[in-house]
């Protein structure tokens, strides 16, 4: 069920422009779907044979192609209200939210151009992103991890949480708020 409601982001790919809309959908992806896609074939084959794979070190893409196909699984069969982390857009709730996120990528070397205001109608999840995890050669555990992630309960490590936003639908800049040009 979609709703309408409103949020920044921080724009660190391209510049956008007021008035562009975004759609994110089953048919439309993010750069993270194309990413986890190009790892298939090898989490394919850890799952089919993991003990030749348990004294290496994974690449950090196969890591997360790991968990984020785990995350997209549960989702699907237990939490489909909320947006999939293969199509979304990640933005804040406050404006205050999206500097601190702005200023932590600029500080990154991050390009950053922009801190865009943005009308969404879709799907919203708000959970945290200490709960992430990196993907294991044990797919029960990492659905085990992904199902931990979409409760949204209490984080047990004690960590501070790190609010994640995450919407799909469709899109629209309504308003530049800040420009950067961190490039």
């Amino acid at each position: 069920m979609s709703e309408v409601f409103y949020a920044y982001h921080v724009v660190t790919e391209k510049p956008m422009y007021l008035g562009q809309h975004i759609v994110f959908d089953d048919k439309h992806h993010s750069g993270v779907y194309k990413r986890v896609m190009d790892k298939l074939d090898i989490v394919k084959d850890i799952y089919k044979a993991p003990q030749k794979y348990e004294n290496t070190d994974l690449e950090h893409h196969v890591c997360v192609a790991l968990r984020e196909l785990a995350m997209e699984e549960v989702r699907k069969s237990e939490f489909p209200q909320y947006p999939s982390r293969l199509s979304c857009l990640y933005v804040s709730e406050t404006l205050a939210e999206s500097v601190q996120w702005a200023d932590y990528f600029v500080n990154l070397g991050r390009p950053t151009f922009q801190i865009v205001k943005v009308k969404v109608t879709g799907k919203r999840f708000i959970g945290d992103a200490t709960k992430c995890f990196d993907g294991t050669l044990s797919s029960e555990k990492n659905r085990i991890l992904a199902k931990r992630y979409w409760e949204n309960t209490e984080n047990p490590s004690g960590k501070p949480s790190i609010k994640e936003f995450l919407v799909s639908g469709d899109i629209e800049v309504i308003e530049i708020v800040k420009e950067i040009q961190n490039v």
